[in-house]
């Protein structure tokens, strides 16, 4: 490999620690601008070199669950740099409020010395405004009415990026409003709403929708429902678990072509992710059979997507 290639704002493995400076590839050697050190570089020839992956749906890694465990955000967060992901949404599905809590908390008191790892972006709170009849993996008796004064503490100086939201609800257009006013953004998901209620959804503000065709109403010819709606809808971003289980690969090269540039590939990845306990063959299922996650490294996704879909590497990797 021949020729440079300069990075700038970035950061490199300089004597065994990240150093964040502008970056010279030269030759196949990283130098920092001044060349004054260098360490050596994989020949990537023939490869694809890319920006860090964004995970932005992950409910932990590594045996760490972050429903019990909250405090494990940083441990996953430096899990996650083995499957090429650096930045990502913890994400802590429907659990009692003082989860949530120590989850804005182990946030705002930052990470532990010495610390490197994929960049928490702020949390994604899938549930617990979420419908009982869509509730997949959700234990049902935790799902609360979405109000506005119950979501008073969810915004980005709180460390809330993302929630996800049935609009079906009695008082979720309301919530959605008071959340995109804070600037977090909101996803219709875990939801039985019909194409009409996802279309006021997103007059309210909502902007993406949740692991599309999981736990929520499917498309049909005359309703259209969620998943018809995110097909359809050009301002609404589109998360897929794209690990052939959760979505068969036929749908998924469907939904590609269908939703172009709008998708985002998430693991939906639980604490067996990294461990050897992890079976990618038929996901992660409570006893009833439910699915409840996957053990899917993202990068793991992007190869999947090239794969059922036909579509180019690049355009996997955007997504």
């Amino acid at each position: 490999m021949t020729g440079s290639v300069a990075l700038r704002g970035g950061s490199a493995l300089l004597d065994g620690a990240w150093v964040a400076t502008d970056i010279v590839i030269v030759d196949g050697v990283v130098v920092t601008e001044d060349g004054s050190r260098a360490v050596e570089v994989l020949d990537v020839t023939g490869l694809l070199v890319a920006p860090g992956l964004v995970d932005l749906q992950c409910n932990g890694a590594a045996g760490v669950d972050l429903r019990s465990d909250p405090e494990g955000i940083w441990e996953v967060s430096s899990a996650l740099l083995r499957w090429g992901v650096t930045s990502w949404l913890p994400t802590i599905v429907t659990s009692t409020p003082d989860v949530i809590d120590r989850a804005q908390a182990t946030l705002a008191a930052g990470p532990p010395s010495g610390w490197t790892g994929a960049t928490p972006l702020g949390l994604h709170l899938e549930g617990p405004f979420l419908s009982p009849q869509a509730a997949g993996a959700h234990p049902i008796d935790l799902l609360r009415r979405p109000t506005v004064a119950a979501a008073a503490r969810w915004t980005p100086d709180d460390g809330v990026s993302l929630v996800t939201i049935a609009p079906e609800l009695d008082g979720a257009l309301d919530v959605i409003s008071a959340l995109t006013a804070r600037g977090v953004r909101v996803s219709v998901g875990h939801s039985q709403a019909t194409a009409h209620e996802v279309d006021l959804a997103v007059q309210a503000g909502a902007s993406s929708v949740t692991h599309l065709f999981n736990a929520m109403s499917p498309l049909h010819h005359r309703e259209p429902g969620v998943a018809g709606a995110a097909l359809a809808n050009p301002h609404l971003t589109v998360g897929l678990i794209a690990d052939g289980i959760h979505v068969d690969p036929r749908v998924v090269r469907i939904a590609e072509r269908a939703v172009g540039d709008r998708l985002a590939l998430v693991s939906d990845a639980v604490a067996l992710l990294g461990t050897d306990g992890a079976d990618a063959t038929d996901g992660v299922r409570l006893p009833d059979g439910t699915l409840a996650g996957s053990v899917l490294p993202l990068v793991a996704a992007v190869r999947n997507l090239v794969s059922f879909s036909g579509c180019a590497p690049e355009r996997a990797l955007a997504a």
